[in-house]
């Protein structure tokens, strides 16, 4: 089986959607002769910011010397994407001998896709004998894939409403959630939480021995600016490639994160880490700058509280356009209604299009939103045409590309940069 047939195979999984619960992948793990147990590893979880934390993550790491996978989900433009070593993506051959070797079992256990995309990185960095493996998690935490690892570190970026259907109606709901991949004497890491979810998350450290530390009695605030104080580590001017107040944050929950873990006290490693973050691990999607002049920004905020970290940051800098444009589509089970109310100030022009996934927002529910909230939008059929025409704009001009990660990678496929 060549790539091709591979990742045909493996997206046909598609059709089994979300699974949640353990039992497949737990069966798969034992198949594989639990290579998940041979790694050392981060594990994060949180409503937002979990990409960039994890990110902050391994390139720290990286700059320490380590060889460090990164699983990250899901990918802008190639499969391979998700699964990196020191920012080298999974070889094409790992994934079609992966795929054809476990064939049988995957059709016979109707895994789904994210099983065993999963699994295949859990392999594969226990094959290569990482030093650590940084893992980002699915949805949620208790029921995700990625919560069959022992780790020895948790972090828990954010906790905010979000897929309520599956994950709960409350904070406590989804903090409990959240909070189950604590396993017994854990270190665990916190961002800037709801007291609900503190108090859930106080609770569980409690039942598992594990120890708790909570990036709020580590940080402060003056102005503009952070600075993170520990009993390894000073930082007060964090120099960062990703653009917003809430990737200081980020960065801030990873430095204490890898300090804390490795008793490192060497601040100069952690800074490079942290400049770094983009060469060390691909990172995208995060208030970047596809283009300029015209302006062309890409962001996969796609819920009320990454939009609201998008906005604040973007209002700060947009008074240097004389047109703002934003083209917006997202999946269908997101809070819709809220985040265009929260967009709608902010630009001159409001454009929706639809994701290429059968789970995107459709364009007649889009209309039919924007029209009972009674903001004007213009549809857009073929987005990254549009985004192509958009280069021969005004330079003061503006375009933001705001919402799914699928639709960001889908434009990125058919867009050149320059």
């Amino acid at each position: 089986m060549n790539i091709e047939q591979s990742l045909k195979k493996l997206f046909s999984l598609h059709v089994f959607g979300i699974k949640l619960g353990l039992e497949n992948i737990t069966n798969f793990m034992l198949e594989l002769g639990n290579p998940q147990f041979k790694l050392k590893t981060f594990h994060i979880a949180g409503s937002n910011g979990k990409g960039s934390t994890s990110s902050f993550i391994a390139s720290m790491l990286m700059e320490l010397g380590y060889s460090v996978g990164l699983y990250t989900s899901p990918h802008f433009v190639r499969f391979n994407e998700r699964i990196k070593i020191n920012n080298v993506q999974i070889p094409d051959s790992i994934v079609a001998e992966f795929i054809s070797n476990n064939e049988k079992f995957i059709d016979d256990n109707k895994l789904t896709f994210f099983e065993v995309t999963t699994a295949l990185a859990f392999k594969y960095f226990s094959d290569r004998k990482v030093d650590f493996a940084v893992i980002e998690t699915g949805l949620g935490g208790r029921l995700d894939a990625t919560n069959v690892i022992n780790p020895g570190n948790v972090v828990i970026t954010s906790i905010s409403l979000e897929h309520t259907n599956i994950l709960g109606n409350t904070i406590k709901e989804i903090a409990s959630e959240k909070a189950a991949i604590i396993k017994k004497h854990s270190y665990v890491y916190t961002g800037r939480l709801p007291a609900d979810a503190n108090e859930v998350i106080e609770k569980k450290c409690l039942e598992t021995d594990s120890l708790l530390f909570k990036i709020e009695d580590y940080v402060i605030e003056k102005g503009n600016s952070l600075e993170l104080y520990t009993e390894e580590l000073e930082i007060d001017d964090f120099r960062m490639p990703l653009l917003g107040r809430y990737q200081k944050y980020n960065a801030a929950l990873a430095a204490l994160s890898v300090s804390k873990t490795l008793e490192i006290d060497n601040f100069r490693v952690i800074e490079h880490g942290i400049k770094n973050v983009i060469s060390n691990t691909g990172i995208q999607g995060r208030y970047e700058f596809f283009r300029k002049k015209p302006d062309i920004i890409f962001d996969s905020a796609h819920n009320p509280e990454s939009i609201l970290n998008f906005t604040e940051e973007f209002n700060n800098k947009s008074g240097i356009y004389k047109r703002k444009i934003l083209l917006f589509g997202v999946l269908k089970d997101k809070a819709v209604d809220q985040i265009l109310l929260m967009l709608k100030d902010s630009f001159d022009e409001i454009h929706i299009t639809e994701v290429d996934s059968e789970r995107s927002c459709r364009m007649e529910d889009l209309l039919k939103i924007a029209e009972s909230l009674s903001i004007n939008v213009i549809e857009e059929k073929n987005p990254a045409e549009y985004v192509e025409n958009f280069k021969y704009e005004n330079e003061d001009f503006c375009l933001v590309v705001v919402g799914s990660m699928y639709l960001l990678g889908q434009i990125k496929s058919l867009v050149h940069q320059n």
